[in-house]
């Protein structure tokens, strides 16, 4: 997916990680819809940085998807089976 990102769009992956680090932390949001709120900044951040288009929508949908995929991997290799 990295090779797909833009490098403008590469800096909104750890912001995306803090913010649903913080989101998962307040507890009053269940977890399923962190993905979607942080799909609304990854698209909201890339638009900010790369102006208001489909292909900014698009780079939003990606860095949304990489990190909560990158969060979720790290999650799965910790645990013990």
């Amino acid at each position: 997916m990295i090779e797909f990102v833009t490098q403008n769009a590469l800096l909104l992956i750890p912001i995306l990680n803090i913010i649903g680090a913080v989101i998962k932390k307040t507890e009053k949001i269940p977890d399923k819809y962190i993905p979607l709120i942080l799909l609304f900044f990854g698209i909201a951040g890339a638009m900010a940085i790369m102006g208001p288009s489909v292909q900014s929508a698009v780079q939003g949908i990606l860095v949304t998807g990489t990190a909560v995929y990158g969060d979720q991997m790290v999650k799965q290799m910790k645990k013990e089976e």
